[in-house]
């Protein structure tokens, strides 16, 4: 059996986590989670790229050691993925013993078979992004864009990997795998990149001028280039364990598609003869308040603050109902307040308070036995449950085919939108009158539903443990309700409740208290 690969991108420990970071964590979590819910093994990795002038000038800023230096940066990237509730099987490290050894060996292997040679370059360089440029990258008036700081004019010596050698091949692999990157569009971005040819790709610096780097294997007065080394991550990681390479899919955020992971990436696979990964999910920014992020001017958000502040769940549950996955989206406090009270808890709150309520009130914590399905079906009287049901179904079946075209915002609306009927279903039965009635008819009806109310709620809440993993355990748990077999047979509509002992009230989202006004963090 095949297993389901998926990574995150691997983080540059040069500054701590950002939203940005939380984002794709929490996205390529809600991808795993779902994928073991469909029956799938999976295998999760994430971690941090720690090699690099910038960690090595940021270390010797503050006087330590850059191992120091990443020990404790990479700590806060594990505290934000533990905060985040994700659910990880491996975290790497490119400082490891396990990840060096196996960039030497591709390296080696490389050189031997001649894909690595030796050359002079003159040109200029980027110290902030690690990398040469060319004429192409200047702007139209001759500067150099802002994202590539300073920009100085070297003379060097350095190791060349034959890119250039692939660039047909990889022109043919796109065109022939239309969806190895998502969304589609992008893809086409890197067929319009490739249209200008390729240069051999520089894969060292001189150890006099960088020393934090893997040493090259064949000549140890040379580190590896930073990217040549971080790419490996997603093979060193899994290198024996069977059933697992190549990966499913690479979530990384779109600045780093082109070229490293749609270039550089699969054209290292093929010449190392290793398969290239199924597909590539680019996902897109975030902006605050309209702005960019920015901690110099306050526009940014303290993924694990805001969490502390307002719910895991809470969080995870706005980043992606917010974001359509592959397009850019802005995280503002008040769309995410607005979000909170109107659908997390006014919404599916009120619905798990009522149950909670009239199970409480009227049966005396117990959730009694309803109509059957067969009555259900045939009573004319009973055509507010049959609906309901009806609903579900459409619900389920196309919550499911969202998930899987990773439209989980879309998926989520359709979720909260079964609530919202559910709630409506409540204030047309009205089970507070039904309960005032000495009538039989009505008692029977008051138990059909109670019953409804609570395997509705049992049914919303079984849609959200890929996002809401923590409320869906809540859910559960306040209605008494062990989940059991197979994910596909509890969205089944059934009797699993019946004699359940339902708790006295719940709040799963308690009214946030907002921060200072003006203030942009969380």
């Amino acid at each position: 059996m095949k297993t389901f690969y998926i990574t995150t991108a691997i983080d540059y420990v040069n500054g701590s986590p950002h939203l940005g970071h939380a984002y794709e964590k929490v996205l390529t979590d809600v991808i795993a989670r779902f994928r073991r819910m469909m029956g799938d093994r999976v295998y999760f990795l994430t971690g941090v790229d720690e090699h690099g002038q910038k960690v090595q000038q940021s270390a010797r800023k503050r006087g330590i050691a850059p191992q120091q230096f990443c020990d404790e940066v990479s700590q806060e990237f594990r505290a934000m993925c533990a905060k985040l509730d994700i659910s990880n099987d491996d975290f790497i490290r490119t400082t490891e013993q396990r990840h060096k050894d196996v960039v030497a060996r591709i390296l080696q292997q490389l050189y031997d078979q001649g894909e690595i040679y030796k050359a002079e370059y003159k040109g200029f360089y980027s110290t902030r992004q690690e990398q040469f440029l060319q004429e192409k990258d200047r702007n139209p008036d001759g500067s150099w864009p802002e994202i590539f700081g300073e920009v100085t004019e070297i003379t060097e010596a350095n190791y060349f990997f034959k890119l250039a050698k692939y660039q047909d091949w990889l022109i043919r692999f796109l065109k022939e795998n239309d969806n190895f990157i998502f969304p589609r569009y992008r893809q086409k971005q890197v067929l319009e990149f490739l249209s200008e040819p390729l240069n051999d790709l520089c894969i060292s610096r001189p150890r006099e001028r960088l020393e934090w780097g893997i040493p090259l294997p064949f000549d140890t007065n040379y580190v590896t280039y930073v990217w040549f080394d971080a790419l490996v991550n997603y093979y060193s990681a899994v290198e024996g364990k069977e059933g697992v390479w190549p990966a499913d899919f690479h979530v990384i955020g779109k600045d780093i598609l082109v070229p490293p992971h749609a270039v550089y990436w699969p054209i290292m696979l093929k010449a190392c003869g290793l398969p290239t990964p199924k597909s590539i999910l680019a996902h897109g920014w975030w902006s605050i308040n309209g702005s960019k992020m920015s901690k110099s001017t306050g526009n940014f958000v303290e993924p694990i603050e805001f969490a502390e502040r307002y719910g895991v769940d809470a969080l995870r549950f706005f980043m992606i109902r917010e974001m359509s996955v592959g397009q850019d989206s802005d995280f503002s406090l008040n769309q995410f307040l607005a979000r909170y009270n109107a659908e997390l808890a006014n919404n599916l709150g009120n619905l798990v308070n009522r149950t909670l309520n009239m199970t409480n009130r009227f049966a005396g914590g117990v959730v009694p036995a309803g109509a059957s399905a067969a009555e259900i079906a045939a009573d004319a009287n009973l055509a507010p449950e049959r609906e309901l049901r009806a609903l579900w179904e459409k619900t389920r079946d196309e919550f499911i085919t969202l998930c899987e075209g990773f439209q989980f915002h879309i998926a989520l609306e359709r979720a909260f939108a079964f609530v919202t009927a559910t709630n409506r279903y409540v204030e047309q039965r009205a089970p507070w009158k039904l309960g005032k009635s000495t009538e039989a008819a009505d008692q029977a009806l008051l138990k059909t539903a109670l019953a409804t109310m609570a395997e509705a709620l049992r049914l919303g809440a079984s849609l959200l443990p890929a996002v809401m993993p923590t409320t869906a355990q809540k859910v559960y748990g306040v209605l008494g309700y062990t989940p059991g077999g197979s994910w596909r047979d509890q969205l089944v509509w059934g009797e699993s409740l019946t004699g359940a002992k339902v708790a006295e009230t719940a709040i799963l989202f308690p009214r946030p208290q907002a921060p200072e006004a003006g203030t942009a963090k969380g």
